[in-house]
């Protein structure tokens, strides 16, 4: 299974724009700048939207890691922090902070956690990241 979003670019980094739409027809046009990937001008940017594909991988792999536990959650609700930091050769992620609250009704807070760790370490998208990647969990049962 493939998925797509394409991204078009006009003129030159600093003064340039452009846009990214994903092909299912969920988003269209949105727009980014070197402003708002680099600065603070209000705008999406490249990492923003990694950012939300890794919220919402882990919320359903940490879901599902704990279907598979017997426990059923009310809710997963996860943000994920993005760093893009400047590296040797360029830029790059550098770190993501998954800040999630799981809302477990009955479980024991040290099995949720143990399955916290290990859905993070699962899920597709953490697995396709080479930065650091760090859970801040908060259970609730």
């Amino acid at each position: 299974m493939a998925r797509k979003a394409s991204a078009e670019w006009y003129g030159d980094l600093k003064s340039g724009k452009g846009a990214m739409s994903g092909s299912s027809g969920a988003f269209a046009d949105l727009a980014f700048s070197f402003s708002t990937r680099f600065e603070d001008e209000p705008g999406t940017n490249p990492e923003e939207l990694v950012a939300a594909a890794h919220a919402g991988c882990f919320s359903m792999a940490f879901s599902n890691e704990l279907d598979k536990a017997g426990l059923t959650p009310s809710s997963v609700k996860t943000e994920a922090a993005v760093s893009l930091g400047e590296v040797e050769g360029g830029y790059a992620i550098t770190k993501i902070v998954l800040t999630s609250v799981a809302n477990v009704p009955g479980a024991d807070e040290a099995k949720v956690r143990e399955i916290g760790d290990a859905a993070k370490a699962g899920c597709p998208i953490s697995r396709s990241l080479t930065g650091e990647i760090s859970l801040v969990l908060t259970v609730e049962t």
